[in-house]
């Protein structure tokens, strides 16, 4: 899985001019489920997103994690937003590819899995709507802008020997 983080003042989602996600200070987290991908990618990259320390403590060094501020009774948001073109291959020619990227079903069933995931481990998540056209707003805070990318080759070095 690939996603994208934006540290974000505030950031919204709208379909069809209305609002269907926002938050207020905290991530925009822009994901892409690629071909083959699991449901226990979702869960290390949720967990990544979860204790990667891009906010802020005292000194003003990114030290400060999302469960962090939600521990100091400041609870960051987490804005979840599907993006099949972070799947994008441009190594050919000027039109990007998109055949990286999960056929629509894995990756509604990956995403959906995550977003449900989130909420039940942060207590302040939005999510956009899978395959619609999105019209995303954020104040980008920092700017901090960090890429992610959980393959599955990661999680096989990760298990222990059988």
């Amino acid at each position: 899985m690939k996603a994208v983080l934006q540290r974000v003042s505030q950031a919204r989602v709208e379909v069809e001019g209305q609002v269907v996600g926002a938050i207020g200070s905290g991530l925009l987290m822009l994901v892409c489920a690629e071909h083959g991908d699991t449901r226990a990618q979702a869960d290390k990259l949720l967990a990544k997103v979860l204790k990667l320390r891009v906010f802020a403590d005292e000194a003003g060094k990114m030290n400060r994690s999302l469960q962090d501020l939600d521990g100091q009774g400041s609870c960051g948001g987490l804005l979840i937003i599907s993006q099949f073109t972070l799947a994008a291959d441009v190594s050919s020619g000027n039109r990007p590819s998109f055949t990286g990227a999960a056929p629509p079903e894995l990756g509604r069933e990956l995403y959906d899995y995550l977003v449900a995931q989130a909420a039940l481990l942060h207590p302040s998540v939005a999510s956009g709507r899978f395959g619609a056209d999105m019209q995303v707003h954020l104040v980008n805070n920092g700017p901090v802008t960090i890429p992610i990318h959980i393959p599955a080759s990661a999680l096989a070095s990760a298990l222990p020997p059988v």
